[in-house]
């Protein structure tokens, strides 16, 4: 089945930020997801899910285990389970990127402090 943002399951987090989950199977999710200017997701953990974030349009930071990565536009980051992590927009304009991981994260994040 051909999947688009438009035809895929929608969902809200954070304050203003979208996702639209492409592919939904307990052993991998891929997540589009668009971040507005200024906003940021909790810094977490995932005991088991691997994640690869793939910057689509604009520019973000993600910080893993402590270290900020400027991500650009068709640039990403791979992030082992146990280590946390956390995405930032910091700029004026939207970030859309996708979230791959695997297994899929869903019930599996722990807040991590800072």
């Amino acid at each position: 089945m051909k999947i688009s943002k438009n035809n895929a399951e929608h969902y809200i987090w954070g304050d203003q930020c979208d996702g639209w989950r492409l592919v939904k199977n307990n052993d991998l999710s891929i997540i589009h997801e668009r971040m507005p200017r200024n906003t940021h997701e909790v810094r977490h953990y995932h005991h088991h899910a691997r994640q690869f974030f793939f910057i689509l349009s604009g520019t973000a930071v993600l910080e893993v285990d402590g270290e900020r990565i400027q991500l650009g536009s068709q640039e990403g980051c791979e992030v082992p389970p146990m280590v946390p992590h956390q995405m930032f927009n910091e700029t004026n304009q939207d970030v859309e990127f996708l979230v791959i991981s695997q297994p899929a994260s869903r019930g599996d994040r722990v807040l991590a402090e800072k």
